[in-house]
């Protein structure tokens, strides 16, 4: 039996707390804080959900790399990054290069 609401289900709903509810509520001065809150919720809510199989992907990807190949570590260190970049910043993690 799964206990709901899950850990990032609680998360994104204190971000939306924030932004949704308490923002507008807010003086102008703590606005700032309020969004800074509300993506700090939403980094943590995706790093609850993403977090631990992007771990494991990053153990077993470095450790395929064969000593001294330097284009698989390149190619198991972009995956890596990609990664955490779709927990911190979610679309930064397709950009291609210019």
């Amino acid at each position: 039996m799964q206990n709901r609401p899950s850990a990032a289900e609680l998360l994104e709903s204190l971000a939306e707390l924030l932004e949704g509810t308490l923002l507008p509520a807010l003086p102008p001065a703590l606005h700032h804080r309020a969004r800074v809150g509300a993506n700090l919720a939403r980094v943590l809510s995706r790093e609850v959900a993403l977090g631990p199989d992007a771990d494991h992907r990053e153990i077993e990807l470095l450790a395929a790399v064969p000593d001294g190949d330097e284009q698989a570590l390149w190619q198991a260190l972009t995956e890596v990054v990609r990664a955490d970049l779709a927990i911190a910043k979610p679309g930064y993690d397709s950009w291609e290069g210019e």
